[in-house]
């Protein structure tokens, strides 16, 4: 597939970070490496259940820095190997409450594969599982700024659509993008994939949200720098936890075009609904994957929850270039308070749902 759209982190170069990564995670305290206390005696909090050993919360990065906030934070772990995961992530880390952490590994194919062999593993019970999908990404300044943690609504896939080189377009189209088998830019496509867009349980959403809405974020004295070279909120704000959708395709993209198209691509396949802001590679990919355990009756889709957070802008700033936001990123800062900032957003809810198994068990309480 040729695109030049699509998707910004999780990249392996991220993995150039561990200094300016260990110095943040030392400095994350919302919880101690003890694990989590639970108000009831529920009978599935038990270790291996017939079936398998029972999940209550499945944490899935993409990649070690993301995982390793948590490992790092939520211990002591077992360490459960599963065949099919990814050589370079081959483990399932499972804490005494029952909380456990996977890496995919980074891009649509390493996130699909690694989801189905834990979908259909016979290690584990994931029956009455939430699944937290907790990464890094590039974000709209127009929703964001470097760190916002975004709780999503809306799955969209960037990469399922035709495109044209833009000095080949016709001269009345705003982009060389259009659906797959349509006419021009603006006619939504047949779907024809079944993957193009995913509509997450908005009730969840809404309570991660809530759980989450106040927690103080983490910053860095680098995306202070970056995000004040905008002349506009809240990409010049400081870090904040909101609710807007994510965009993926294995493609890192940046410029104001291609962020335009982002935008539209959205709402033309969320019939309006949706809100653009955080650009990834894998998210349509692993809730594809757990959709095909769920037709099996392993995993309960309502029960899957969506947070990114912005390490990078996936546009330029006014007299910027779009060729030097791409290839500076990193300078931008928010890497590290985008990594911590999954932990202190994500972790309440975590917190929430184990604590309160009872009444989670059942489904998504009132909020």
């Amino acid at each position: 597939m040729t695109k030049a759209a699509a998707s910004r982190p999780n990249s392996a170069a991220r993995i150039f970070y561990p200094r300016v990564l260990a110095a943040a995670l030392a400095s994350v305290s919302l919880f101690t490496a003890c694990a989590y206390a639970q108000d009831d005696n529920d009978h599935d909090s038990g270790r291996h259940g017939d079936g398998g050993r029972h999940v209550k919360v499945m944490i899935i990065s993409m990649f070690g820095p993301e995982g390793q906030v948590w490992l790092d934070n939520l211990g002591p772990w077992q360490t459960v190997k599963v065949p099919g995961l990814s050589p370079d992530y081959p483990n399932v880390n499972c804490n005494r409450d029952d909380v456990c952490v996977m890496t995919t590994g980074m891009g649509h194919a390493n996130a699909a594969a690694s989801i189905m062999a834990l979908g259909f593993s016979e290690q584990f019970d994931l029956r009455h599982t939430y699944f937290l999908v907790a990464g890094i990404a590039g974000i709209d300044p127009a929703r964001g700024t470097l760190g916002s943690a975004a709780w999503a609504k809306y799955l969209v896939d960037f990469g399922i659509q035709w495109e044209l080189d833009a000095r080949e377009k016709p001269a009345d189209w705003p982009t060389g993008f259009l659906g797959i088998n349509t006419k021009n830019p603006t006619e939504k496509p047949p779907l024809d994939y079944r993957t193009e867009v995913f509509a997450l349980n908005a009730s969840l959403a809404d309570a991660a949200y809530s759980i989450s809405r106040n927690v103080k974020l983490s910053d860095s004295d680098e995306a202070k720098v970056a995000r004040a070279k905008f002349n506009y909120a809240p990409a010049n704000q400081p870090p904040a936890v909101i609710q807007c959708d994510t965009l993926a395709g294995d493609t890192w993209w940046s410029g104001k075009f291609i962020g335009e198209r982002a935008r539209d691509w959205t709402r033309l396949l969320t019939d309006g609904k949706g809100v653009y802001c955080t650009t990834q590679q894998e998210d349509n990919a692993t809730y594809e994957a757990l959709k095909r355990a769920a037709s099996a009756k392993r995993v309960d889709l309502s029960r899957v929850a969506v947070l990114r957070a912005g390490s990078d802008f996936d546009r330029p700033y006014q007299g910027q270039t779009a060729a030097d936001n791409l290839l500076n990123y990193s300078a931008q800062g928010g890497f590290a308070p985008a990594i911590q900032n999954l932990y202190l957003t994500g972790g309440p809810v975590v917190k929430e749902i184990v604590t309160h198994w009872g009444a989670w068990r059942k489904g998504v309480p009132a909020h």
